[in-house]
């Protein structure tokens, strides 16, 4: 899957959950939602931490040697 269709994905749900958490009436409610909001956070970070991970064990780009 491409990781910018996955991000968007991953933010999507995010902010529903959010919303839904913001509606939420019940203590139960409300801890379900915000247990989804913290799954859902730590997988972002995650992933940020894939993609940064690769960046700085990438190459450096030919345009910076050229300055």
């Amino acid at each position: 899957m491409d990781p910018e269709k996955m991000i968007d994905s991953l933010f999507n749900e995010l902010n529903q959950a959010l919303r839904a958490l913001a509606k939420a009436k019940t203590i139960e409610e409300k801890e379900a939602y915000s247990r989804i909001v913290k799954n859902l956070s730590e997988s972002a970070g995650v992933f940020f931490n894939a993609i940064s991970d690769m960046m700085m064990h990438s190459p450096p780009d030919e345009e910076d040697d050229e300055d």
